[in-house]
């Protein structure tokens, strides 16, 4: 494995190196930078371990590089210093993490997690005709080479819990598998997960959901128990049986959507099996989009997918010839949800969008009309209530329906689900109107035509005017006025109306 280190790298780093108080001064590259260099991988992280106080050094680093400094752990003695490309812009081209060096550099990487996280670079031999010695005293090259995630020693995970989280996230993000005797450390401990903050719990999980193939990490996080240590109301859907048409049970249908959602996310995948939506195969690089620095909008909805039931176990009756049904799960599921996102803490926006993601993932097969399609004022109530999130749902929808028949997929229907999303997304974007009708009349129209007052009745009146213009009913002033005056003397018989 080479160490490529491009030029404007290798200049940033004989400045940082310069900026030390004496010649003599400790300063390695270290973690996931070396890491990812030795595998080749693009990274605007850099890792340095220097032998004097990281937080002061960081904030001196800042003010020479003219960069931003941040302090991210005070009693870690962690702190960053972020250079921006672009300062206009805001956009990011380096992190400089600083820590500071506990004692030898070898005793500084014992203290690390994993093997492959545990190797260092003499700051002094960047730039030298020779190639950098590489530090490596618990054989994390060799792991890298056998993409093998190892623990550093058995007190990594008492020592940080959260590491029992990050060990699957680095093996999603590279690949790699979690070595053995790691795994039984993991499985071992995973209790210690209850220690760590919420705050970055969250983000792991987050990190997991953003990168490819989640489902395997979700059922790798329940094989080593740290999936309902996390959200325990995921363990009250295993085991739950549903209707005949369902391959699988609760939990394993909730994890399979996710599964299924990412074949629909998958540039290729998802063109074919979208192949009668062509609408929606446009949108599948929205789910790209930065909700925040460490949450995709695909990593969002894999989250409402794999909540989407969270209610059943609760909401579960049988009828009397012994089918299930489950009334009222999506109205229940998104309470539950606001509580776990709410625990996890999960900003307001997030938490709201996938409450609205989930109560309503029914409801596009419930807009029905002539020959099984929706209305137009379905239409415009859908994407009126969705809002932000309609597009998430329709995809939430068809990945929700893959995974209920799993192997035992009927074509059929496939085709006929897939008719209705076009439908309802064609109706969108041929008319826009239909979601989002220009204004007719405002309120000071109300207030000056028929003696109105400010009030929440005004709001009552042009909602009524737009769901009419939405359905196609009406399209000028003159018929908005009409029907407000119609809807005025209808709710309220003895008001006088000023014509």
């Amino acid at each position: 494995m080479a160490l490529p280190i491009s030029r404007k790298e290798a200049s940033l780093l004989k400045r940082v190196r310069g900026l030390l108080p004496t010649s003599d001064a400790e300063a390695y590259l270290v973690g996931g930078w070396v890491r990812d260099r030795l595998l080749g991988r693009k990274t605007r992280d850099i890792d340095i371990a220097v032998g004097v106080s990281a937080p002061k050094f960081a904030r001196q680093a800042a003010a020479a590089l003219n960069g931003h400094y941040v302090l991210l752990d005070k009693a870690e003695g962690i702190a960053r210093v972020v250079l921006l490309e672009d300062d206009a812009a805001r956009e990011t081209q380096w992190h400089l993490d600083f820590s500071t060096i506990r004692g030898t550099i070898e005793s500084d990487l014992s203290r690390r997690d994993f093997t492959i996280d545990a190797m260092a670079i003499d700051l002094n031999e960047i730039g030298k005709r020779s190639p950098p010695r590489l530090i490596d005293p618990f054989g994390g090259r060799k792991d890298l080479e056998a993409e093998s995630i190892r623990a550093v020693s058995p007190k990594v995970f008492r020592d940080d819990p959260a590491r029992l989280l990050r060990g699957v996230r680095l093996a999603a993000e590279l690949g790699f598998n979690i070595d053995a005797r790691t795994e039984a450390m993991i499985r071992r401990q995973n209790h210690l997960i209850s220690r760590v903050a919420s705050e970055r719990v969250r983000d792991e999980l987050c990190h997991i959901l953003s990168v490819g193939n989640a489902a395997r990490s979700i059922f790798h996080l329940d094989h080593l128990g740290l999936l309902t240590a996390i959200i325990p109301e995921l363990d009250f859907t295993k085991g739950v049986d549903q209707p005949y048409e369902h391959y699988w049970d609760v939990f394993n249908h909730s994890v399979q959507s996710v599964a299924t959602l990412e074949r629909l996310f998958d540039k290729k995948t998802g063109a074919e099996l979208l192949g009668l939506a062509p609408h929606m195969a446009t949108h599948i690089g929205d789910f790209e989009e930065e909700i925040s620095p460490i949450l995709t909008r695909g990593g969002l909805v894999k989250l409402a997918i794999l909540l989407h039931d969270i209610a059943k176990p609760q909401t579960k009756a049988l009828e009397p010839d012994g089918r299930a049904h489950f009334y009222g799960h999506p109205t229940q599921g998104a309470e539950a949800v606001g509580g776990i996102m709410q625990r996890l803490r999960f900003s307001n926006r997030e938490t709201k969008m996938v409450q609205k993601m989930i109560e309503s993932h029914l409801r596009l097969w419930q807009m029905g009309g002539d020959q099984g399609l929706p209305t137009r004022r379905a239409i415009y109530r859908y994407f009126r209530d969705t809002a932000d999130v309609s597009i998430d749902i329709m995809f939430l929808t068809l990945a929700d329906f893959l995974a209920t028949q799993g192997p035992n997929l009927d074509t059929a229907e496939w085709e006929r689900h897939s008719r209705l999303m076009e439908y309802v997304l064609a109706k969108r974007e041929e008319d826009e109107t239909v979601a989002a009708p220009p204004k007719l009349i405002d309120g000071h129209d109300l207030m000056r035509e028929f003696g109105l007052k400010p009030g929440p009745r005004i709001g009552e009146i042009l909602e009524v005017v737009r769901e009419a213009q939405g359905a196609g009913e009406i399209s000028t002033k003159e018929e908005a006025l009409a029907l407000a005056r119609k809807r005025l003397a209808k709710r309220q018989p003895r008001l006088k109306v000023i014509s």
